[in-house]
C-alpha cells in the first residue's frame, strides 16, 4: 500500500516543499518530479491542463516518490472524485468562503459514512495497491483555499470543519479580496495580518496551512512562522527564469566581444 508522505512530514512538524504544474505535458511534469519535491500540484484551475492531460501527468508523477496532488477548477463534486479516482492523494479547493463549501468540499473527498464520494477509484487502485478503498479516507488530502476577506472573517468555522487537513493561501486573490493589486509574496501590513489570522485559528486544530510563493526566501520566511506546505513558483515560471537567464548571460557576454565578420 503506497502510503501518503505529506502526512508524515506534517506529522514529524516539518514543512512539505511542493512543485505547481502549469504545463500540460506529462514528460514535463515527470522530469519536474524527479527533482526532489515532497508533493506536486497539477493546477487545472488557472493552468492549461484539461483531465486528459492530468492523467498522464499523474502517470509521469507515479515514476517518483512524489506526492501527486491537484488543484480542481471549483467547489464541484464530480471533477474532485474524478481526479481522486485518477490517482490524486490531495485536493486543493478554490475560493472555500464558509463551513457549509468547506463541509461539501471534504465529504466529496471521503467514502461514506465520512462523506459522499462515489466508489469507483479505477486508477487510484493502481496507484495506491491493495486496500485503497479501506484506507483513502486517511490517505486523501483535503485543503481548502483561503482567499477572500469573507473566507477570513469566517476563518474559525472553517478549520472546525471534520475531516479537513490543511489550508491553502491564495496570496493574490486574497490581496486583491483586501483591497490590494494580486500579488505572489506580499508585503502590505493588511495581508499578512490575515494570513497571520489563518494561521492563529488552524494550529489549535491541528490543520496545517500552506501558500503559494514566488520566491524560496518567501516560502522559508513561511516555515518559519509555522506552516507547514509552501510552494515556490511553478513549472512554466522556473522553466521561463532560466531561459531567460541564459539568454541574458549570453546577451551580455555578446555584447562585450567584437562583431565577427
Amino acid at each position: 500500500m503506497r502510503e501518503n508522505s505529506l502526512r508524515a512530514v506534517w506529522s514529524a512538524g516539518g514543512c512539505a516543499l511542493n512543485g505547481w504544474l502549469h504545463i500540460p505535458n506529462g514528460f514535463a511534469a515527470e522530469v519536474m518530479a524527479h527533482q526532489g519535491w515532497d508533493s506536486l500540484t497539477i493546477d487545472m484551475q488557472h493552468g492549461a491542463i484539461d483531465y486528459g492531460a492530468a492523467l498522464g501527468i499523474l502517470q509521469a508523477i507515479s515514476t517518483t516518490a512524489t506526492v501527486p496532488l491537484a488543484r480542481v477548477p471549483w467547489n464541484e463534486p464530480g471533477i474532485i472524485m474524478k481526479m481522486l479516482d485518477a490517482g490524486c492523494y490531495g485536493i486543493i479547493c478554490p475560493m472555500v468562503n464558509s463551513r457549509a463549501e468547506c463541509e461539501a468540499f471534504v465529504s466529496a473527498c471521503r467514502y461514506p459514512p465520512a462523506g459522499n464520494r462515489s466508489y469507483g477509484p479505477v486508477r487510484a487502485a493502481l496507484y495506491a495497491g491493495d486496500g485503497y478503498a479501506a484506507r483513502a479516507n486517511d490517505l486523501v488530502i483535503t485543503m481548502a483555499m483561503i482567499e477572500t476577506r469573507a473566507a477570513v472573517e469566517n476563518i474559525d468555522a472553517i478549520v472546525a470543519t471534520s475531516g479537513l487537513d490543511a489550508l491553502y493561501i491564495g496570496p493574490s486573490d486574497l490581496g486583491q479580496s483586501l483591497g490590494f493589486s494580486p500579488t505572489v509574496d506580499p508585503t502590505e501590513p493588511a495581508v499578512l495580518e490575515a494570513v497571520n489570522i489563518i494561521l492563529a485559528a488552524a494550529r489549535p486544530r491541528g490543520v496545517v496551512v500552506g501558500m503559494h510563493t514566488a520566491s524560496v526566501a518567501y516560502a522559508s520566511g513561511l516555515r518559519d512562522k509555522g506552516m507547514q506546505f509552501v510552494t515556490v513558483g511553478s513549472d512554466a515560471r522556473l522553466m521561463a527564469a532560466a531561459a531567460g537567464s541564459v539568454v541574458a548571460a549570453f546577451r551580455q557576454a555578446e555584447s562585450g566581444r567584437p562583431m565577427a565578420y
